[in-house]
This record gives structure tokens, C-alpha cells and sequence, in this order.
């Protein structure tokens, strides 16, 4: 199983959409997708039909036990999602409640990761979503990754979180064996606005050897599809968002492979 994290420090740069279209796309393509909300918001889950407000089990479960995973337990919270192909660990707003818990536990950082191990021949990928904050559950989401997901939309306060999310990812970075490969993702990309524009050559010029080259365009299309609960792909194949997704998917389909070459 590969697992990608898509986060960023900012909220509304795309990250929800993001993981669900390239989930779709794998699983178009006859992968078995493992989709892991980790923001107490629930996006994910909402987007999927899931209410994280009632919802009695979530992710949550998986950190009450003193940073061990029982046998099962994540098999047992998966729950279906409008793609046959993709089952979802939800979220709930109980998240929101374990940083307050965690001081003083150990190894609650490498939950998400010991809980992907169980699902390991159950599913092809696992791509999180994660929540637009430093803390336990991004640590997680970027422990247990073995590619980084950064979208950014292109607008000047978003370049601003992206300057903290790299600084993250390298303190991160000093505690892996490895660091954590990464590719930024220029996202709701508006050619007919200067701060678009702009914003674009700016990551050009500062993140030659991270940034994606190209970019996803705003597209209601993709707005569309998360009302009707579907995955973007489903919802309208052909779209511009879709269209931009799926060469998105085949360059980091492509990273992927020469890392393993490597």
C-alpha cells in the first residue's frame, strides 16, 4: 500500500477536493482506496454522506489506547462512500478534543501509521486528509506518509502557510530516516485574476525542484460534484478540475516510481 498525506497550514487551499479526486482516479483505475479524514471539521466525511457531529465511532477511537491499535479496530471503523472502490475512516469532532488529551501519552504520533499497517493488503492506497494545524493528528498524517501532498491556492496568503508548512515538514524531517517526499500543488488557479497569476510565478521562482508545474483550475464542476456526494471523476469525467487532477495523479503516480527505482 502507498500512503499520501495532503495538508497545508491553511484552510480552503483545496486539500478535501484534492484527496478525493486523486482517490477517484485510483480508483477508476481498479485500485482499492483507503480515504483517512483526520480534521475534527469532517469534510471528508460530510462529503461522503457522513454526519461528524452523530457520527459514535471515528479516527478518534484509534487514539484511546494509550498510542497502541487493537487488533481490528480500523477494519471496524471503515465505512462506505459513493465509490465501490473506496472505503472512508471518518472523522468526528471528538478530534478536536485530543490535543487537550495527549500531553504527557506517548507514541500517540505513529497511530495513523500502526493503523494503516492493519489495512496494509486490505487496500492499494491510503491518502489522508489532514487538518490546516500543527499538532498530533498532522504528525500523524506525515508520519504515517510516504509522500506529501502540499496544495496551495494561488493567492499571497496562501504562499504565506506554505512557508510554514515547509517549515514544519522540515522538523518533521529530522526525526524520519528518511525525508518525506513532497510536491506543491498550485490549486483554484483563476488565469483571468493577477493575484492568480502572480501567485503562480511567485512559487515558480521559489520552489523550482517541489512545485507541480502545472496547476488546477477553479472549476464549479468540482463544486458540483461534492454537493451530489460523488467523487469528482464520477460526478464529470471530463471536466477541466478532473481533467487537471488526472495529470496531477500520473506526475506523482510518476515521483512514486523514482523513488522506488531509487
Amino acid at each position: 500500500m502507498r500512503v499520501w498525506a495532503v495538508a497545508n497550514q491553511k484552510g480552503g487551499v483545496g486539500k478535501t477536493t484534492t484527496s478525493i479526486a486523486l482517490a477517484g482516479l485510483l480508483a477508476d483505475a481498479g485500485k482499492r482506496v483507503v480515504v483517512v479524514d483526520l480534521d475534527p471539521h469532517g469534510s471528508m466525511t460530510s462529503y461522503f454522506g457522513h454526519d461528524p457531529d452523530t457520527l459514535e465511532h471515528s479516527c478518534f477511537d484509534l487514539f484511546l489506547n494509550q498510542g497502541g491499535v487493537p487488533d481490528g479496530l480500523p477494519r471496524e471503523l471503515l465505512l462506505p462512500t459513493s465509490h465501490e472502490r473506496i472505503s472512508l475512516l471518518p472523522s468526528s469532532t471528538a478530534l478536536a478534543t485530543l490535543e487537550r488529551q495527549s500531553p504527557g501519552q506517548n507514541g500517540l504520533g505513529l497511530v495513523i501509521a500502526k493503523s494503516l499497517t492493519q489495512l496494509w493488503q486490505q487496500f492499494d492506497h491510503a491518502i489522508i486528509d489532514s487538518p490546516p494545524l500543527l499538532g498530533v493528528l498532522m504528525v500523524n498524517a506525515l508520519a504515517a506518509s510516504q509522500q506529501l501532498v502540499i496544495p496551495v491556492q494561488t493567492e499571497f496568503l496562501a504562499v504565506k502557510g506554505l512557508e510554514r508548512m515547509v517549515s514544519t515538514l522540515a522538523m518533521v524531517n529530522r526525526s524520519r530516516k528518511q525525508a518525506l517526499p513532497y510536491s506543491i500543488v498550485p490549486t483554484l488557479f483563476d488565469r483571468r485574476t493577477q493575484a492568480s497569476l502572480n501567485t503562480l510565478k511567485v512559487l515558480r521562482n521559489n520552489y523550482p525542484d517541489h512545485l507541480w508545474q502545472a496547476y488546477i483550475p477553479v472549476d464549479t464542476r468540482l463544486r458540483d460534484a461534492s454537493r451530489a456526494g460523488v467523487t469528482p471523476s464520477q460526478y464529470d469525467a471530463n471536466s477541466r478540475g478532473v481533467i487537471a487532477y488526472r495529470a496531477l495523479l500520473k506526475h506523482l503516480l510518476g515521483q512514486q516510481l523514482a523513488a522506488q527505482v531509487a
